[in-house]
């Protein structure tokens, strides 16, 4: 099993992020458009805990499923797990998101995955995960500035 600990500091309060991030099936509300990767449309499967966002990403073949395993809004922490088909040769995934306060009425989304992918593609995983994690800060930036 392989992590990738990151982070990303917000000029914003804690609950402007947290509002966002807790919408787990409405991922375009603050997901970035124009960058490596832009979201055609996202299916909803079931709600609350359980729940499975299914996004296609245009130009993919095949959508990204993420399901929500958990969220605590008294801890501002929530985890999900890529499922179905999953990309960069990733075979297992699973993230855990929290977010905490810093100086100055601002917050931290200090990010926590740990993964497996196919032999001889795991560097390829690490940078495809990397480079999702930006893109993610950005549009959670853009969103919220």
């Amino acid at each position: 099993m392989q992590t990738i600990d990151t982070f990303h500091d917000f000029s914003a309060p804690r609950d402007t992020l947290w509002e966002l991030l807790a919408d787990f099936g409405n991922i375009q509300r603050w997901w970035p458009t124009g960058l490596a990767v832009d979201i055609d449309r996202v299916e909803l499967e079931g709600q609350g805990v359980g729940m499975t966002r299914h996004i296609f990403n245009v130009g993919f073949p095949t959508a990204v499923s993420e399901q929500l395993l958990s969220i605590d809004p008294r801890t501002y922490t929530y985890s999900l797990a890529l499922v179905n088909d999953r990309p960069a040769g990733i075979t297992k995934y699973k993230a855990t998101g929290t977010l905490s306060l810093i100086e100055g009425n601002k917050c931290r989304l200090s990010y926590h995955s740990e993964f497996e992918a196919e032999l001889g593609r795991e560097q390829e995983a690490k940078d495809f995960l990397n480079a999702a994690y930006q893109i993610m800060f950005s549009g959670l930036s853009q969103a919220t500035s």
